[in-house]
């Protein structure tokens, strides 16, 4: 990681202009907009490192450490903003400060769970042995997963030339960012955490040749991530605006933009636990170490994507987020076609029906939540406090009546829930 990374990231910083080129003049500044880059480069080194000490320790199956590294990279983050940022002069220094600090944090995420090694299997060493098979093979695993990988970057790149230079230059990409931050939100707390806890074991069961405990903990892991991430679906959609105007509309954020945001985050939330259970789907190939399967469909959904911005961004801003959610959708569809193809039977009829009693449940907490909070706003009004208590209280009874619901309809995945609360009581 160290030697292809870090080549990598020198002819970046090096290429850095061309690179920035097709991005025209982003802030109206180019030459502001290739030295943040510079600074910014060696970011991909250190998270490279940082995923091969994570990958070990969650092979053994600790979380916590890893888990808690990305908030020591938010708080240096945070410090960067508060304390050096106000001592800059300038606005290009202050830019500088911040893509710094994300460097720095980066560090400090890659060396928090280094102490955490220790003693896993005995010390480890700094060794180039490129004649050691276990290097080969994880180098021939690595290949496309790695483009897999760069492909879902690249569908970022595209959806970015479209919205900037076919729909707003200004205000398109930021609406569609600032959007994507709010929608990866519960990716990350949800579906990405279901599906790094599960991938050691997937790997496991199919190392064992364990057809079935696969299948059962491929299809346990998909309709967990369903019940988690429609119902978080339903309340980003039914509350995206007021959740976009507490979030972001101050300072020089207005009104008009909050539309567009929010309309921008709904788009997106259709496509929310398609985008996690792809998720899910190629920890299952990778486990099979099958990595070209989804890195195929990848490729493909690459193509549709660029397909559907071209006739989608007519609509304007939330097109493109509508393009990313449909491309979840055929994405998710082929891959759990080829895994069946590849193991049997992947429990489909009981994944179908949890996913339609949850589809029921989630419907309840939109309207509810919904509802709730547009009464509350007409009674309080719209200032800071009074926002977070009739968001706070919507999203409350909108997870009452999904729990409720869940309960009446019988759906089974929330048997852990209940059984935590029994252990509480």
């Amino acid at each position: 990681m160290l030697l292809g990374l870090g080549g990598l990231t020198a002819l970046c910083m090096l290429l850095a202009p061309l690179l920035i080129k097709p991005f025209g003049d982003p802030g109206g500044d180019f030459d502001l907009a290739v030295g943040l880059s510079r600074v910014l480069f060696p970011v991909v080194t250190l998270l490279g490192v940082s995923g091969v000490i994570v990958g070990i320790l969650n092979s053994y199956e600790q979380f916590t450490v890893p888990a808690l590294a990305p908030v020591a990279w938010n708080l240096a983050i945070i410090a960067g903003l508060v304390i050096g940022v106000p001592q800059a002069d300038t606005e290009s220094a202050k830019l500088y400060v911040y893509a710094g600090s994300i460097l720095v944090g980066t560090v400090i995420q890659v060396l928090l769970p280094v102490p955490w090694l220790r003693g896993l299997d005995g010390r480890l060493h700094m060794v180039l042995d490129w004649r050691d098979p276990a290097v080969k093979r994880v180098f021939v695993l690595m290949v496309p997963v790695t483009i897999g990988l760069g492909l879902i970057n690249f569908n970022a790149v595209v959806d970015t030339l479209f919205a900037s230079r076919l729909i707003d230059p200004e205000l398109a990409p930021t609406a569609i960012d600032k959007a994507f931050r709010l929608y990866m939100l519960p990716q990350g707390m949800f579906s990405v955490a279901v599906a790094t806890v599960l991938f050691p074991l997937l790997a496991r069961l199919a190392a064992r040749g364990d057809v079935a405990g696969f299948r059962r903990t491929s299809a346990v892991g998909l309709r967990q991530i369903g019940f988690l991430l429609i119902p978080a679906s339903a309340a980003l959609a039914a509350l995206a605006e007021p959740i976009v105007r507490l979030v972001y509309q101050r300072g020089a954020f207005t009104a008009d933009q909050t539309t567009v945001v929010a309309q921008c985050l709904a788009a997106f939330s259709l496509g929310l636990a398609f985008n996690g259970a792809m998720l899910m789907l190629n920890r299952s190939f990778f486990s099979l170490q099958t990595p070209w399967i989804p890195t195929v469909v990848a490729l493909g959904n690459l193509a549709l994507n660029a397909v559907l911005d071209a006739v989608l961004y007519r609509v304007g801003a939330w097109g493109i987020p509508l393009s990313t959610s449909l491309v979840n959708v055929a994405g998710t569809l082929a891959l759990l076609a080829l895994l069946r193809r590849k193991i049997g039977r992947i429990e489909l009829t009981d994944t179908i029906h949890s996913t339609v009693r949850v589809l029921l449940a989630s419907g309840a907490l939109a309207v509810v939540a919904h509802e709730v909070w547009r009464a509350l706003e007409g009674a309080l009004g719209r200032s800071l406090g009074e926002q977070i208590v009739s968001l706070a209280l919507g999203l409350l009874a909108g997870a009452i009546a999904f729990v409720g619901s869940c309960l009446l309809l019988g759906v089974h995945e929330l048997r852990p829930l209940r059984a935590i609360s029994a252990s509480d009581r």
